[in-house]
């Protein structure tokens, strides 16, 4: 069982930032890939932008060139830099783990609001 614990989310001002975090409870050599979704009101759940054991970044189109995924393999931690942010990036943000079982398992969310 893996157990994510997230942080970092807040309200803020269009064109700003902010920096969510997701800690996980096992040793990130044990995870495949990590990845951010997120959740609208009314919306699917989408995938925001994924990062694989080896380092390969994958990133919804809308938020390329303004979000950067990182993971910190010391840490246990992944990490969704997310600059410039617009009002359309308002969501429920799920951190996601996929291990080499494979296995799934998501964090609690992190509300981010971005007001115009």
């Amino acid at each position: 069982q893996v157990q994510l614990v997230e942080s970092g989310g807040g309200l803020v001002q269009a064109g700003g930032s902010l920096r969510l975090s997701c800690a996980a409870s096992v040793s990130t050599f044990s995870i495949r890939v990590m990845g951010w979704y997120r959740q609208a009101p009314g919306k699917q759940r989408e995938l925001v932008a994924d990062i694989s054991s080896g380092g390969s970044t994958n990133y919804k189109d809308s938020v390329k060139g303004r979000f950067t995924i990182s993971r910190d393999n010391v840490k246990n931690t992944v990490y969704l830099e997310m600059n410039m942010l617009k009002p359309e990036d308002t969501a429920v943000y799920y951190c996601k783990v996929r291990t080499w079982g494979p296995s799934d398992y998501w964090g609690q969310g992190t509300q981010v609001t971005v007001s115009s």
